[in-house]
């Protein structure tokens, strides 16, 4: 079987178990090519739906969370989103195809050498509505704020303060809460207040930085 039938089949797996249900999400998934970013001798497991290894202890996350995540941030075309965590960039490529060229995915990453990685792959597929920068992403990125969207793809002890001062009115803020039982925390905010939803347990990396694990 080839990688465009193995994506074919996974993601229609996903359509049936209710993970994805939007075309704007289906089309993205369809679209980026999860082999691009991973290691050589990862490419033929890049449509299992799993977590796998892309070094420095981190991971590419399974096909299901990023569809899952894309649904419920309910993104569309021209939003600004701010991504915290680049890993290999194929989370960014996701959104960036939702978002469309009138949109903006700003990443950043705390590796330098997983940021230049991703950069290059994202150039490489024509990615260039994607910003990444190297720093500490629990403190968000003030210059080119506010956002749309924020999402987070690393496990938190709580939302970090920053992130909700950068998110526009009306903005929705995804990330994973917890050390190690964590939950995936919708976070909408409507003028002085943050509505809060639990969309269930996951199992992510921790999140490094002044306002996450140190």
């Amino acid at each position: 079987m080839n990688l465009e039938e193995e994506k074919r089949k996974v993601i229609e797996k996903l359509i049936r178990e209710g993970y994805i249900k939007s075309k704007r999400v289906i089309d993205a998934l369809l679209k980026v090519p999860r082999e691009e970013f991973l290691p050589e001798h990862l490419k033929k497991y890049a449509y299992v739906d799993t977590p796998l290894e892309i070094g420095y202890g981190q991971t590419i996350s399974a096909i299901h969370m990023v569809g899952m995540m894309s649904e419920l941030l309910d993104l569309k075309p021209g939003m600004k989103v701010l991504e915290v965590g680049t890993g290999c960039g194929y989370h960014a490529a996701v959104t960036a195809e939702i978002v469309g060229k009138d949109g903006l995915v700003v990443s950043i990453e705390r590796i330098p050498e997983l940021a230049e990685r991703a950069e290059r792959t994202l150039r490489k597929l024509g990615y260039d509505n994607v910003i990444v920068i190297v720093g500490d992403g629990t403190l968000g990125y003030e210059p080119l704020a506010p956002y749309d969207r924020i999402y987070v793809t690393a496990a938190g002890p709580k939302i970090p303060e920053p992130l909700i001062k950068q998110l526009k009115d009306g903005g929705k803020l995804l990330m994973p809460v917890g050390r190690y039982l964590q939950k995936l925390i919708l976070a909408e905010k409507r003028g002085d207040q943050v509505i809060i939803k639990d969309c269930g347990p996951v199992a992510f990396v921790p999140l490094i930085g002044k306002e996450g694990f140190q």
